[in-house]
């Protein structure tokens, strides 16, 4: 098994990725001053908002799927396994949660290593072997090993912001009176500047997203010293059609979560999607393999 090396190329990525977001977020909080909107009103709003998307965002992703924290006498093979990619990992013992659902997937959640939380649903469990298991398992420690969960949150913490003015801009305007043409057309800059802004992070974050899955993969390899468990996993579970009772559960920002994308599908040259190719996937995972055994 390799020594564990920090991923350079996803740091280097989280921290471009933090920078382009943080010059579009100044640009588009001096569009919101400047068309009239309280600067209290945005630091309260966005606060408020963040506050609760960094401590409370892992409880509200886990409640959304209908996840159960399970004690080790509850599921104590699933707690040994994880305990022992743990010690392999250097990382501290996480919570383990269990969704039931037919789906085969598997997530991790929460905003640091000391306050992660690994994911598994029942049906990844009745399609893989042991083995197979601890590599999905060691693919979602890696993401809480390379700190990526995190900065997901944050990166996706102002464009959650976006998101919500474009949806209810139109609908609540900015206020009435003899101002109603100014306010007009200050709701009309606000909501065209807060749909580009959610597009640009809409792409910035989807990309850091795909590039993480490929280090989760990597640093997966490397725990296990397995790469062939992992893609044996992968293509054991890739393309499962979602049940229709589901598919509520699954859209959004906890899609980006799963090890494989839960909602299958061609995107406009991939540009849209969370997750890379299963293809892609499986020739870095034979690339590292073969250094392995080299």
């Amino acid at each position: 098994m390799r020594r564990w090396k920090s991923d350079r190329g996803l740091e280097a990525r989280m921290m471009l990725t933090m920078f382009l977001l943080g010059v579009l977020y100044l640009g588009f909080l001096a569009v919101l001053v400047s068309a009239g909107v309280n600067q209290l009103g945005i630091i309260l709003f966005m606060g408020g908002f963040m506050f609760l998307q960094y401590f409370y965002s892992d409880k509200m992703i886990l409640s959304s799927m209908g996840a159960k924290i399970v004690s080790e006498s509850e599921e104590p093979r699933l707690h040994d396994m994880v305990r022992r990619l743990c010690q392999n990992a250097n990382l501290p013992m996480p919570k383990i949660a269990v969704v039931r659902t037919s789906m085969p997937n598997a997530f991790a959640t929460g905003r640091n290593q000391k306050h992660a939380v690994v994911a598994v649903t029942t049906g990844i469990r009745e399609r893989l072997n042991d083995s197979e298991l601890e590599a999905v398992l060691a693919h979602e420690l890696t993401h809480v090993k390379n700190r990526d969960m995190m900065v997901m949150t944050i990166a996706t913490f102002l464009s959650s912001i976006a998101q919500i003015l474009v949806q209810w801009l139109p609908f609540i305007g900015m206020g009435g009176g003899d101002r109603d043409r100014d306010s007009g057309s200050g709701a009309i800059v606000i909501f065209l500047v807060s749909l580009v802004v959610w597009i640009v992070s809409f792409i910035l974050i989807r990309t850091l997203s795909r590039y993480r899955e490929f280090a989760a993969d990597r640093g997966a390899a490397i725990i296990t010293g397995q790469p062939s468990q992992l893609v044996s996993a992968l293509q054991k579970i890739s393309g499962f059609r979602v049940p229709t009772e589901d598919l509520r559960k699954v859209d959004g920002p906890v899609s980006a979560l799963f090890i494989t994308p839960a909602i299958t599908g061609k995107s406009l040259m991939n540009l849209f999607s969370t997750h890379p190719t299963l293809e892609a996937r499986i020739a870095a995972l034979q690339k590292i393999e073969m250094e392995l055994e080299a």
